[in-house]
């Protein structure tokens, strides 16, 4: 089973497309707020939610209730393809439907051996993968540029280096990111 959870009305062909709007008729209407997700354990090999994960977990306790779940319907070696907007973007801040921001170090909290290795070095990081016994490898990560920095970079205005400072520094360097993770069981 693969799984297009939050949909909307961008539907994937070969996937249960989820969305807790019945406006967008999607295969199974569900608020992935809610717990537990109407799906079997170790069910899915593929999730994507693309502009989804940042709506979700306003109270920490639900959006470590989403990955709960994440976790508990793939199975091992699952793919999860996440898209949000960067948080310094415009696009991020001025919707107020976006509730939590996603970012590289959110999702190695749910990592058990970042984890460990937090603890072996004794910083006050939240274990969060070892607390909640879930574990996501993130395996891949591609920044969007908005079209000002990617035409800067492509005209050779900006190097690789001044990029990747402005990405530090500044909003509206990033536009969204792609996160890759694999699911470890």
């Amino acid at each position: 089973m693969k799984l297009n959870l939050g949909c909307g009305g961008n539907k994937r062909d070969g996937y249960v497309n989820v969305d807790k709007f019945p406006h967008f008729t999607p295969d199974v209407v569900w608020d992935l707020e809610r717990f537990p997700w109407p799906f079997e354990t170790d069910g899915a090999e593929a999730v994507a939610l693309t502009h989804v994960l940042e709506h979700l977990g306003g109270p920490p306790d639900v959006f470590i209730g989403v990955m709960k779940e994440l976790h508990r319907v793939c199975r091992a070696g699952a793919r999860i393809e996440i898209v949000v907007p960067h948080p310094r973007s415009d696009s991020f801040i001025s919707d107020p439907t976006h509730v939590r921001p996603v970012t590289l170090e959110t999702l190695f909290l749910f990592n058990k051996d970042w984890n460990r290795a937090v603890l072996a070095e004794g910083k006050a990081n939240t274990p969060l993968g070892l607390y909640h016994d879930v574990d996501f490898a993130v395996t891949r990560v591609d920044h969007r540029l908005t079209p000002r920095w990617a035409e800067r970079l492509t005209s050779g205005r900006v190097s690789q280096e001044e990029l990747r400072d402005a990405m530090d520094t500044y909003n509206n360097v990033i536009e969204e990111t792609l996160y890759v993770l694999e699911v470890r069981k």
